[in-house]
């Protein structure tokens, strides 16, 4: 599943942090996610919630891709792709999110952060290797 080799054998970016940052910073972050996504979901509002739905729903079908794209098919031109989308949708995200919830939209500040970094390392990926 996951090849190591390959990925050991990569030049890596200037900031690339330790493998073992990965798990704790995403486990927060899914759990930054979930707890959004419930903030939005019990906000009174009269304000149409479906747009935020999809964008989160999109959103997350490009985090998902991301990886294996990456790190099973090799294809970091394509995963980067991916991660533009995911700034895009998250952005989004975060604007209607906001506009329904503040407390929401503001939880997802750090998350957006984290992939904006993220893109930067995929960038620095590709022009290295």
């Amino acid at each position: 599943m996951f090849d190591t080799v390959w990925y050991d054998n990569l030049t890596k970016p200037f900031l690339n942090p330790p493998a073992w940052i990965f798990p704790p910073v995403w486990i927060i972050l899914y759990c930054s996610l979930l707890i959004a996504l419930i903030l939005f979901t019990v906000s009174f509002s009269k304000k149409k919630k479906f747009d935020g739905y999809v964008l989160f729903l999109i959103h997350m079908i490009f985090n998902f891709l991301w990886s294996p794209v990456f790190f099973i098919l090799h294809k970091i031109n394509i995963a980067l792709a991916i991660v533009i989308l995911m700034d895009v949708t998250a952005i989004l995200m975060i604007k209607k999110f906001f506009s329904i919830s503040k407390l929401s939209g503001y939880i997802l500040i750090p998350y957006l952060f984290w992939i904006f970094f993220a893109t930067y390392l995929n960038i620095q990926f590709l022009v290295l290797n």
